[in-house]
């Protein structure tokens, strides 16, 4: 199984948890010939990955397992936002970039690799929030259109909308339990399985299986 093939499979494991924008851009580039693209080819300069890597350690700092720089997650995001991603997604995704560093400087006068772990932390907290509540106010708008639906258009499927914050935390999941790090260091990985069992009950404080 190849590293494309087991983001895919860890996508669909988690199921509610990826949002219908994540699930798209990766099902489609799965499934596109490898000269294909979803959107226009981004580059990001060095002080932008830096900012990537030290976010995705935030979500998934080191404990008594490495953390998401030591699994190389940040540059697995870049990638994926790069070469799998739709135009409008890669733009929301810059734009929360860029707001990182103003929300860090509104709050303490500095950027946002200039903060301490505390003082960023506050910064993504206050992002995390700003997220839920454009998500919950997103919801309730489209509740109150569902009655002005046309003929012809109920169950069309609709594109789920993109927001900075939850795009980075479910490619930051995705990268580390996709790594060799995540799936052996805070995942139980069987190299060579034995029999198919569907159901196997967890021993408490056991960890999950790696794909």
């Amino acid at each position: 199984m190849d590293r494309r093939e087991a983001v895919r499979n860890m996508a669909f494991l988690m199921g509610g948890a990826i949002s219908v924008t994540t699930m798209g851009a990766l099902f489609e580039s799965c499934n596109r010939p490898a000269t294909d693209k979803a959107g226009s080819l981004l580059t990001f300069s060095a002080d932008q990955q830096a900012m990537i890597t030290e976010i995705a350690d935030m979500i998934i700092p080191t404990t008594d397992t490495p953390g998401a720089k030591a699994a190389g997650v940040g540059p697995f995001i870049t990638m994926m936002m790069s070469e799998c991603y739709p135009d409008k997604a890669q733009k929301v995704f810059m734009d929360g970039l860029a707001d990182v560093d103003t929300r860090a400087k509104a709050l303490f006068s500095k950027g946002f690799m200039d903060l301490s772990t505390d003082q960023r932390s506050a910064v993504l907290k206050a992002i995390a929030e700003k997220t839920a509540a454009l998500k919950a106010e997103d919801k309730k708008k489209d509740e109150a259109d569902k009655p002005k639906e046309v003929a012809g258009t109920r169950g069309a499927k609709k594109k789920g909308k993109s927001y900075f914050f939850q795009i980075i935390r479910e490619l930051t999941l995705l990268g580390y339990f996709t790594s060799e790090i995540g799936a052996t260091k805070a995942l139980v990985y069987l190299p060579v399985p034995g029999k198919y069992e569907g159901s196997i009950d967890l021993k408490p404080g056991q960890k999950a299986w790696a794909m």
